[in-house]
């Protein structure tokens, strides 16, 4: 019931969590925790074993984390759960991750690119060779994004390789490669192995540590185009991140073909958008809007209804700032300049910052105020 539920209400997490007197039971809508139910304490240990003997996770062990799937069809759609149990103080903490195959063949245009960002987007892809990275802090969408890139790549003429931890989403026509350390099939083993295989397209999870991120180095130089994330606030961050690692800066310059950084912002309800009537000045004013901006635009919100469950948001889309890598931005990562010059540069060499796309999807009603600066990094609002 549990399951079946928070899949109608498009949940993407699903989080049983052990108090001291009873189970909280919360699901992650929209990017946002909302409590759902208190299950009685006395239930704890039939409902955390049922989700793991689903998972095939060995019910002896309760005293390590440990990892499951759970492959269920729910109202005719098939679906994936990632199960991950953590022992906590008051027993094991489940967290039950939804992955909608559907959800990751978006197309580039669903993502919510700005037109010009998007024609940048596509081109960028195309190219030959070079890394192409996506930054972003956890659940900001960037395997979505990397996903869409492939899938819009995913060409019988092309060989595409991919090395993940887990493999979220299968698709035809990839080799697609999971990660296994109990046995030592690391992020560098099968990327090695890769190169062997001679493919046009590689797929890293994530760039973790220097190893990883010279191999990916090495491959997109020998004329491999190479994909991957790295948790960092912006794209510019990115170049001294890899710098910071270990990574040559000679190699970052040279390697290096564009940085995508990106967040998710709650999409504005459909059934119950209407003009705001006081929208507060004080976030328009930190969000950095002009008296100009404002006195011809409308600012929007939800008024919640039965829809949105009275939240007045339905969906999510990515604001980003795409980062290409020019002569003058190699320069700077050779002469490891810090992060304030390289943001300067890309932002006058056309690089739209986070802050100015979300404003943009204000200015066009597809979300609110409120909604950029809950995700926004405060940094970027003192700018």
């Amino acid at each position: 019931m549990l399951i079946t539920e928070a899949c109608k209400s498009r949940a993407s997490d699903i989080h049983i969590e052990p108090m001291a007197n009873r189970i909280r039971v919360r699901y992650r809508i929209d990017g946002v925790c909302r409590e759902r139910d208190n299950l009685p304490k006395r239930m704890q240990g039939s409902v955390v074993n049922r989700v793991k003997i689903m998972a095939g996770i060995d019910l002896a062990e309760k005293r390590l984390p440990t990892d499951g799937r759970i492959r269920m069809v729910v109202s005719g759609e098939d679906i994936d759960f990632r199960v991950s149990c953590l022992p906590g103080y008051h027993g094991e903490s489940v967290v039950l991750r939804i992955l909608r195959t559907e959800s990751a063949k978006l197309g580039i245009g669903l993502l919510g690119f700005e037109e010009e960002d998007q024609e940048r987007f596509n081109r960028l892809i195309k190219r030959p060779n070079g890394v192409f990275l996506v930054t972003g802090p956890t659940g900001s969408g960037k395997t979505t994004t990397l996903y869409a890139a492939l899938n819009e790549l995913n060409r019988p003429d092309r060989k595409i390789i991919t090395a993940e931890d887990p493999v979220e989403y299968n698709f035809t026509g990839m080799n697609q490669v999971q990660v296994n350390d109990q046995i030592d099939l690391t992020f560098q083993r099968i990327l090695r192995a890769m190169l062997r295989q001679a493919p046009n397209i590689i797929l890293v999870g994530e760039i973790r540590d220097l190893e990883v991120a010279e191999v990916a180095v090495q491959a997109a130089l020998t004329g491999h185009l190479v994909f991957s994330t790295l948790h960092t606030n912006d794209a510019p961050s990115a170049i001294t991140r890899l710098i910071d690692m270990g990574v040559k800066p000679f190699l970052v310059a040279s390697s290096i073909q564009a940085i995508l950084g990106q967040r998710l912002v709650r999409v504005i309800c459909e059934d119950c958008k209407e003009p705001d009537p006081s929208p507060d000045p004080r976030v328009l004013r930190t969000l950095g809007f002009t008296d100009e901006e404002l006195s011809t635009a409308t600012i929007y919100r939800g008024k919640g209804c039965a829809s949105c469950s009275g939240t007045g948001y339905r969906g999510r889309l990515g604001i980003f700032e795409l980062m290409e890598m020019t002569h003058t931005l190699a320069d700077l990562a050779m002469r490891r300049a810090p992060v304030a010059d390289i943001r300067r540069e890309a932002r006058a060499s056309g690089m739209r910052s986070l802050l100015e796309d979300g404003r943009r999807k204000i200015l066009r009603g597809v979300t609110t105020p409120a909604d950029l600066v809950r995700i926004a990094q405060v940094s970027e609002l003192m700018e």
